[in-house]
């Protein structure tokens, strides 16, 4: 359940038109959000599947976030435990090397108002270099490899994460640590912040 507020936004956000000239498709904004949510995962853009399906993850990079959390789709799905907002909220389109960037204009306009109807959010996770660059700005590393590798530096409050997009397979065959150090580093955090002890030891 969303508190009277939240529901008031979440309208508001599903209404909105801010950048409506310059998509493929009718604004669709798809987000997960719930007023108890303790997690934050905040993504890029929907691509076209999650646009059409209207779940966020909902395809072959969300089912890699997933074996990387080593988590059910019941409780990523579950809005009372974890929250969804991507850094756009709707599908970009196509560019020459897959989807388009996410709408500059959405994160600024979005962003901090759903931010401040989530007051128990102890951990958010930036996947890929958007989110990072959103939410990091100045303090992220010159490169998305840095940033990752150095992920103690930013936490308790993030967690920076390369984007499971099939794409990515070579990023992450060259760089084994991110398997052998980061992921189980991962795990242990977010199942702290679902299940306790918080932070982890």
């Amino acid at each position: 359940m969303a508190s009277n507020s939240l529901e008031r936004l979440l309208s508001e956000v599903r209404a909105c038109q801010l950048c409506a000239k310059h998509l493929p498709l009718p604004p669709k904004p798809i987000l997960h959000v719930s007023h108890t949510a303790r997690l934050l995962i905040v993504g890029q853009a929907p691509g076209l599947k999650v646009h059409n399906t209207g779940i966020p993850w909902n395809d072959p990079s969300g089912d890699r976030l997933r074996e990387w959390l080593q988590m059910s789709r019941e409780t990523f799905y579950d809005a009372r435990q974890i929250a969804i907002i991507p850094t756009g909220l709707c599908y970009p389109g196509k560019g020459p090397s897959g989807d388009l960037p996410p709408r500059p204009e959405c994160a600024p306009r979005w962003h901090p108002p759903l931010r401040a109807e989530l007051p128990k959010i102890r951990l958010t996770l930036l996947v890929g270099a958007y989110a990072q660059a959103y939410y990091l700005g100045p303090k992220r590393l010159p490169t998305l490899s840095e940033t990752v590798r150095r992920w103690r530096d930013f936490l308790p409050d993030y967690f920076p994460l390369p984007h499971p997009s099939p794409r990515n397979r070579h990023w992450l065959a060259a760089r084994p640590w991110f398997e052998s150090e980061v992921l189980p580093a991962l795990r242990e955090w977010v199942n702290a912040v679902l299940k306790g002890p918080y932070p982890p030891h």
